[in-house]
């Protein structure tokens, strides 16, 4: 069965992740069915894009699929890793992407919403980045993304604590950009692909590359890449990283011991 739905009307191409079982865990067969759907779009010259859950979902994203973390002594979120595949697809796609987003969006799924170009959502909604409830080491291209769209202080709340954050607090931060009832938002959201639509594809296209490089831009040398590399290399080497993953496949509070 198809993990996603797609339908391409009026140059708005829509995905609908439905893989609920798993409360949309962003697997990599999930992860493989949306790129492959925004290469379809990009070759039917798709100009919006509509990312979503079926409606009325608890939870939009589940975030990474844990059960597919490698264990301790590995990269757990390297170049190739689906979810840094996706949040690339995303961020790269010529055309603006628009997140329509009901319910929770947690830990991953919460990097793969904030990397689409507008974000529209119910007053329900939450955002959370739960790595360290893991114990997982997010690398830079992820940090990145949380930095060109959360305000520091507030990053670094949502990343020390883990707790999520309502759609309000969202709004006023900026990191959204609508909150509409669930009755009302997808009339609004498709209403905004379709002005999107009317403009001019490749201005948009230039324009939204141009932010992406820009956003991007940020002096990096080799050794404080390689200062970063280390310490995230502390983290997935560690116990602490076993023990959270243990935790989890074993659906019980981990016991993180600093080390």
């Amino acid at each position: 069965m198809s993990l996603v739905l797609t339908e391409t009307k009026d140059a708005i191409g829509t995905i609908v992740m439905n893989h609920l079982q798993k409360r949309n865990a962003l697997s990599e067969a999930l992860i493989g069915e949306i790129t492959v759907a925004l290469e379809r779009f990009r070759e039917e010259n798709v100009r919006a894009a509509i990312l979503r859950a079926p409606a009325g979902v608890k939870v939009w994203s589940a975030g990474h699929d844990v059960s597919e973390l490698p264990d301790r002594g590995r990269d757990p979120l390297g170049w190739s890793d689906p979810l840094r595949v996706l949040v690339r697809s995303i961020q790269e796609f010529p055309a603006p992407i628009i997140a329509l987003i009901e319910g929770g969006v947690w830990g991953g799924g919460c990097e793969v919403a904030i990397a689409c170009d507008v974000l529209v959502t119910t007053p329900e909604a939450t955002f959370a980045i739960t790595p360290a409830k893991l114990g997982v080491p997010y690398n830079l291209g992820g940090i990145l993304t949380l930095m060109n769209m959360i305000p520091l202080p507030v990053a670094k709340e949502m990343l020390f604590t883990a707790q999520p954050i309502p759609a309000s607090q969202a709004l006023n931060l900026g990191i959204i950009n609508y909150i509409k009832s669930a009755g009302e938002i997808e009339n609004f959201v498709y209403g905004l692909a379709a002005q999107i639509a009317t403009n001019s594809p490749l201005s948009i296209s230039v324009m939204k590359e141009e932010l992406r490089l820009l956003a991007s831009a940020r002096t990096v040398t080799p050794e404080l890449f390689e200062r970063i590399q280390g310490l995230r290399r502390i983290v997935y080497d560690s116990h602490d990283y076993q023990e959270g993953l243990d935790a989890f496949r074993e659906k019980r509070k981990p016991r993180f011991e600093g080390r």
